[in-house]
């Protein structure tokens, strides 16, 4: 753990001057890949008093975070995670009041306040509903991180304005905020915050270098001023911090070496190498056969160029970790792996067929039907990139396989963005364009981050070419490199070409390519729904003027025309 995320935990929870203690907190410091890839996790609910089962609805919302969470994807970011997390167990609870004979009063349903603290890498997700605090120690006071969910009617007046199983659907606040190593995070419900000040707090928490002593004296502290709440408090201190490349996913990229390049055909650990597939200067690929199931193989071992590369090798052990967790028949797939590897190399299914760009070389006029049908299909193998929030960043011809059933799928993940593999190891992102440039979207020229509408600009590109053998903007893309530049980009309509194109299908096409990405489809379904049959919008549209068309034409044509007028003029 040298190096790595270690915490300091320290908690306190009592009923105080009640009965019972509608509170309920808990919290999870998982080890190995867990920890790197999911954090830790502090959690806090407090039951309403009008409520005699919102305890239950308190220790249903922490215990459930602390289980569900972790078994969400690692792919997902914390925000997708935790949000649907805490959004089941909203309907969960929601649902349990409508089913009570207390179901037209929430006052007495399963309500509770929630807050959660998880620290991945060097950051703090918070998550906020009710009038629970998130606080983080500020020099000799405490700077509170979360804003009350409750409505003041008069300095008499006041209710709650926002808790979980509250309503059917939950609003959660949601913000990040990047740690130091030495810092100290609080979470404390209101019995607690609402008789100690932050500078007491911070005093006693500065005082005190064990957590729990400290938790246990705020909250003594609370008692002795008067508090009649139930008392929670959570303190972590953060003790250190993984360095920003480090990620205990991708340890086997420092621990186990590139192989040499084998001899074919040979023996490698356990795979029986048949012939050369492919080789380039990042990677050579092999057919293979395992030789304990006859299963054959595709296996992937770095270039001897790219060896003293250390993030490549990072993104090259990603490629087997992105496609075990895929799950389409439109993704290659990864194959099964082999206890006791000595070498750093992927090992995927075979798919015995044709690449994209081989197919088009061979069918340069295809069906319109044709098209349709790999662009719907590279469509579905998006969708599973999209829903495990990675963007495959790299689609084109070469990087999709068509098998001999017809079956199109999406190879090579070693430009794949992970959300939640960026937030555990942010060096992974290093600015550089990693797709090729001819299919790349206009916005990572401009250093923008990309978005789903960025995956679905490369497949506009693919199926623009498919239908007219060129691409949409030439090469102009790569080279606008400015907002400018990229507003100046114009569209080479597809039904110009050497062949018809409906111009229902080009608009398709023309909006699925457009420079800026809000102008895009949202969904990679609309853009398919639209090839197959006609927008209205496309179809009731009228010709765009030629100044939009054509600029150029139409500033020659303009110019003849006055030119012209002028001699006419001059001749009388």
């Amino acid at each position: 753990m040298s190096g790595g995320l270690k915490v300091t935990l320290g908690q306190y929870s009592g009923a105080g001057r009640k009965n019972e203690n509608q509170d309920f907190h808990g919290a999870l410091i998982p080890d190995g890949r867990a920890l790197a890839l999911k954090g830790v996790t502090l959690a806090v609910a407090d039951g309403i008093s009008s409520s005699a089962v919102s305890r239950i609805a308190a220790e249903s919302a922490v215990k459930a975070f602390l289980t569900d969470y972790y078994c969400t994807s690692d792919a997902w970011s914390v925000k997708t995670a935790g949000s649907r997390v805490i959004a089941a167990t909203n309907s969960w609870l929601f649902a349990e009041t409508r089913r009570s004979r207390d179901v037209h009063d929430m006052d007495s349903g399963y309500v509770c306040t929630f807050d959660v603290l998880v620290v991945k890498g060097r950051q703090a997700h918070l998550f906020h509903i009710g009038d629970g605090r998130i606080w983080r120690h500020a020099g000799d006071t405490l700077e509170q991180l979360t804003d009350d969910h409750r409505i003041v009617l008069s300095s008499q007046e006041n209710y709650l304005g926002r808790a979980l199983g509250m309503a059917q659907n939950i609003e959660i606040d949601y913000r990040t905020l990047d740690l130091a190593e030495g810092e100290t995070l609080l979470l404390t419900t209101d019995g607690i915050h609402g008789h100690v000040s932050p500078r007491d707090m911070a005093r006693i928490i500065a005082a005190e270098a064990d957590p729990d002593r400290a938790a246990q004296a705020v909250a003594a502290l609370a008692l002795g001023n008067g508090s009649a709440d139930n008392l929670t408090i959570q303190i972590l201190r953060v003790e250190s911090l993984p360095e920003p490349d480090a990620a205990g996913f991708m340890e086997r990229a420092d621990l186990l070496p590139p192989p040499p390049l084998p001899d074919v055909p040979s023996e490698f650990e356990g795979y029986r190498l048949l012939r050369n597939i492919h080789a380039n200067a990042r990677s050579h690929i092999y057919l293979a056969e395992d030789m304990e199931t006859g299963q054959r193989v595709a296996l992937k071992i770095p270039s001897i160029d790219m060896r003293g590369d250390a993030h490549y090798l990072r993104r090259f052990v990603m490629e087997e970790w992105i496609a075990r967790r895929l799950s389409s028949p439109h993704v290659l797939k990864a194959a099964p792996p082999h206890a006791g590897r000595r070498h750093l190399y992927v090992v995927t299914d075979y798919v015995e067929g044709q690449t994209l760009r081989q197919w088009m070389t061979d069918n340069p006029a295809p069906d319109l039907e044709a098209v349709r049908d790999i662009v719907e299909q590279i469509a579905r193998g998006l969708r599973a990139f999209h829903r495990m929030e990675m963007l495959h960043q790299d689609l084109r011809p070469e990087n999709i396989m068509i098998d001999r059933q017809g079956t199109v799928k999406i190879i090579d993940f070693g430009s794949t963005r992970v959300a939640g593999v960026t937030e555990a190891a942010p060096r992974l992102e290093t600015g550089d364009i990693l797709g090729t440039v001819q299919y790349t979207a206009p916005e990572y020229f401009l250093g923008a981050a990309g978005t789903e509408q960025s995956d679905l600009f490369s497949l506009g590109v693919i199926a623009y070419e498919m239908l007219t053998g060129r691409l949409p903007y030439g090469a102009a893309v790569s080279r606008a490199t400015t907002r400018k530049a990229q507003d100046a980009l114009r569209y080479a309509p597809a039904s110009t070409a050497r062949r018809a194109v409906p111009d229902w299908v080009d608009a398709a096409l023309a909006r699925a390519v457009h420079p800026r990405p809000a102008e895009r489809y949202e969904e990679l379904s609309e853009f398919t729904t639209d090839l197959r049959r006609p927008h209205p919008r496309f179809v009731s549209r009228r010709s765009p003027p030629l100044a939009e068309r054509n600029p150029l034409r139409f500033w020659q044509i303009l110019s003849l025309l006055l030119a012209v007028a002028l001699i006419l003029a001059l001749g009388r």
